[in-house]
């Protein structure tokens, strides 16, 4: 037996920015970018760290499972970049929730397919009988790795963090990863070059070749939920909802054609928040957990992909939680 999913939570910064502000400081529209990418706006951090945004979401997702903090016995933390290399964002949210009985915790930086590969880390634990129960956070601030001159990038980027509570349960019913390797398309240099000794020199600001990620994406996504579908017995219809990794509208709706799904199959937040990376599906997942959207018993399909290049699917049987 592995897990089942019994609580979610997110949590997102207080300021908000829109494309019409945006406008105000580059060459952009509010037009341009909503019609290449659905985006309307997003959260920045201004005054929050990221390590208040984590323990936010998942408090949030503790309260809403019905668990207290001392039931936690696996932490699992996904970030590209938490509010220092060390220590861990994992170790320090720990500590803000008061996670007594938790000493298993690492940091998982798998950039937009983090939350797809902490759940699989997850599966491994609680069959192993390691974990009775885990707490799984994704948490970005996209806002610091962006170059805001860049206007292909740093507009479809936000922060925010989302999280769910793994208890022991039969709601995994399977999980696909792959990866291409590879930085060429999509990657974040490292800050700083003070070494007397080294003599590259990385941009630090995200870097990303577009239409190449668009082409991978649908083709992904496609792909593989197709792949865990059928392994399953499956066909895309007996999917009661497709969570997918909110990085532009117009992927979502590639693929949701190619699926040959309605529109509310294929739920987005991108319009609110724009791509948080890895926070993106658990931030989703929440708000149509706490909206009552996802029938208990029902078929849902996660599926992200991003830099490494990486993507990850996850067939899950969905209980409604307990609160």
């Amino acid at each position: 037996m592995s897990f089942t999913i019994t609580g979610t939570g997110r949590a997102v910064p207080e300021r908000t920015v829109t494309n019409d502000e945006l406008s105000t400081m580059m060459e952009t529209s509010d037009e341009w970018i909503s019609s290449r990418t659905g985006i309307r706006e997003r959260r920045v951090l201004t005054h929050e760290t990221l390590l208040e945004l984590t323990a936010a979401a998942g408090r949030n997702a503790l309260e809403n499972a019905g668990a207290s903090p001392d039931e936690i016995d696996l932490l699992l933390v996904t970030t590209l970049q938490g509010d220092y290399i060390s220590p861990s964002l994992s170790c320090l949210v720990a500590g803000e929730l008061g996670l007594s009985r938790c000493t298993q915790m690492l940091d998982i930086n798998m950039a937009c397919c983090g939350f797809l590969y902490a759940l699989d880390a997850a599966d491994s634990y609680f069959r192993a009988g390691k974990a009775t129960k885990a707490l799984v956070i994704s948490a970005e601030a996209m806002s610091r790795l962006l170059d805001w001159g860049d206007r292909s990038t740093c507009v479809l980027f936000g922060d925010g963090a989302g999280a769910a509570v793994l208890e022991p349960g039969d709601g995994l019913l399977g999980i696909r990863l792959t990866v291409s390797p590879g930085a060429e398309h999509i990657s974040v240099g490292i800050r700083g070059d003070d070494s007397p000794f080294e003599n590259t020199h990385n941009c630090f600001s995200l870097r990303m070749n577009g239409q190449e990620i668009y082409i991978f994406a649908v083709s992904a996504i496609t792909t593989e939920i197709g792949k865990i579908l059928t392994s399953h017995g499956l066909t895309p219809d007996d999917v009661g909802h497709y969570v997918l990794h909110q990085a532009n509208l117009r992927i979502l709706e590639s693929a949701r054609r190619k699926l040959k799904q309605p529109p509310e199959k294929v739920p987005h937040s991108i319009e609110r928040y724009g791509n948080t990376s890895s926070a993106s599906i658990p931030i989703l997942l929440d708000e149509l957990n706490r909206a009552g959207t996802l029938a208990d018993g029902e078929t849902v399909v996660l599926c992200g992909f991003g830099a490494g290049l990486t993507t990850g699917t996850c067939l899950l049987r969905w209980h409604t939680s307990k609160n």
